[in-house]
């Protein structure tokens, strides 16, 4: 039996950022991971190939030139799956390179295996058909991450009925795509397959799409998807899937209504990958949805054992679960209980266009009582808007009326993901409105958009 300080099942965002938290600490660390599967659905299945299918898209539909050329205009005028899973499998290989080296060099040890608890300190390694070792730890991190939700009765064994992980295997382009689901992902797969102009009938069983939001950045967001021709089935529940020929399904709606296309997406939520890790011998239990509970350490109830990242629920980011991990690993060891700045960490939504926000929204500083004023500036207002040819773009600061501290920015359009950073710092920093109002920015950039929209609030201050 091997034994470590620090033991870390699943190679995700969490899971390889604690343990290199824990190696630079000085401990002995092993990440486990199933073979060849290194940087798990972040890399493999998730956050790296949905936004590296992204830019894809949008360089090889010209879809940043339209705005000067016409809707018409593309750089290559028949784009195939090959051409999207070429550049994918690129970045996929580069980006798995990028995480080995980082953990040699931090002396990580990687076990390449599925790991079952047989006691709470005691792991049993799966590395082969008829191979396995134990392996004890002090400290262990569950970070073993989600896969996609198959709705029961779906019949997935269709090859053009796909789930959010295998649509990236796909050989052809469809023509007709109805998206079941709008949540973060089934948003970012409807808006990316539209702007390869096919046709996308997006279906969800709530009225709302991305509740969490800003409701004005949203319905700005749904505007320019309707304007593309999306189509949005709003309030509606699947009730079936079936083949009409071996090109095309038949997705009927508990309304009765029947929706023909190439293909099925179903982005119905994600369930937790802790099914089977035997957690029954190591005292912990979860949630119908396989989700661990967790104190502000990322402690589970048996408190030598952590978790991070998906497996914690919301909000089940690359970004905020890289910082779970770190700061699990750093309290198992020193104990430590500096305050973060993940309060006010952003939420980036890489749809097209792409959406982020940090803060608070309108909706919940209403529902708090909370007094404040709005700046709202447009990117076609701005000199780089210009240049780059935007029609599209929107930029909303929130300001609170007592003392002008800036309390949320939420931003729709190119580069939005960038752009937040600049309002996080001035939230965790309790900035005001005054920042933006006397900061010189680059000209001509799109951070300039910042100081119309603070002007805009001042104005009305």
């Amino acid at each position: 039996m091997t034994k470590y300080d620090f033991v870390v099942i699943g190679s995700g965002p969490a899971g390889q950022r604690a343990a290199i938290q824990a190696a630079k600490l000085g401990r002995s660390v092993a990440l486990i991971e199933r073979a060849f599967f290194i940087g798990g659905a972040c890399v493999h299945t998730g956050t790296i190939p949905s936004k590296t299918l992204r830019e894809a898209v949008l360089y090889l539909t010209g879809w940043r030139q339209r705005g000067f050329y016409g809707r018409s205009y593309r750089v290559k005028e028949r784009i195939t799956a090959e051409d999207l899973m070429q550049r994918l499998d690129i970045t996929v290989r580069h980006e798995i390179e990028i995480l080995v080296h980082k953990l040699h060099r931090n002396f990580v040890d990687t076990i390449a295996g599925s790991a079952v608890f047989e006691s709470p300190h005691v792991l049993r390694v799966t590395t082969g058909p008829d191979e396995s070792r134990l392996v004890e730890a002090d400290k262990i991190l569950i970070a073993t991450g989600s896969r996609p939700v198959h709705p029961p009765g779906i019949p997935f064994d269709l090859p053009n009925v796909v789930d959010s992980d295998n649509i990236l295997d796909m050989r052809e382009l469809p023509r007709t795509v109805v998206v079941v689901g709008a949540g973060v992902i089934g948003v970012e797969y409807a808006s990316i397959l539209s702007a390869l102009d096919i046709g996308v009938t997006l279906v969800d069983g709530r009225n709302h799409i991305l509740d969490f939001l800003d409701r004005e950045i949203v319905d700005e967001f749904t505007h320019h998807l309707r304007d593309r021709g999306v189509s949005l089935r709003l309030g509606e529940t699947v009730q079936s899937v079936e083949a009409q020929d071996e090109n095309r399904v038949v997705v009927k709606l508990a309304s009765g209504k029947r929706l023909r296309a190439n293909m099925a997406l179903f982005a119905s939520g994600r369930q937790s990958n802790t099914d089977k890790l035997g957690l029954e011998h190591a005292g912990l239990t979860t949630d119908e949805r396989g989700r661990l509970q967790v104190d502000e350490h990322f402690r589970t109830a048996v408190p030598h054992i952590y978790a991070a990242g998906d497996v914690v629920g919301f909000p089940a980011l690359a970004s905020t679960s890289m910082e779970q991990g770190r700061r699990a690993a750093q309290h198992a060891f020193t104990g430590s209980d500096r305050p973060s700045a993940m309060d006010v960490s952003p939420f980036g939504i890489y749809a097209v266009p792409e959406m982020s926000v940090v803060g608070q929204t309108e909706e919940q500083l209403r529902a708090a009582g909370i007094p404040y004023e709005t700046g709202i500036a447009r990117f076609r207002e701005t000199s780089r808007g210009q240049i780059l040819g935007l029609r599209e773009g929107l930029l909303k600061l929130l300001v609170s009326l007592e003392d002008r501290r800036v309390l949320g920015v939420h931003i729709v359009g190119e580069g939005a993901t960038e752009l937040v950073h600049i309002g996080q710092a001035v939230i965790a920093h309790h900035g005001t409105l005054d920042y933006f109002v006397d900061a010189v920015f680059n000209y001509p950039t799109l951070a300039e958009a910042y100081k119309v929209a603070a002007l805009d609030a001042w104005n009305r201050l």
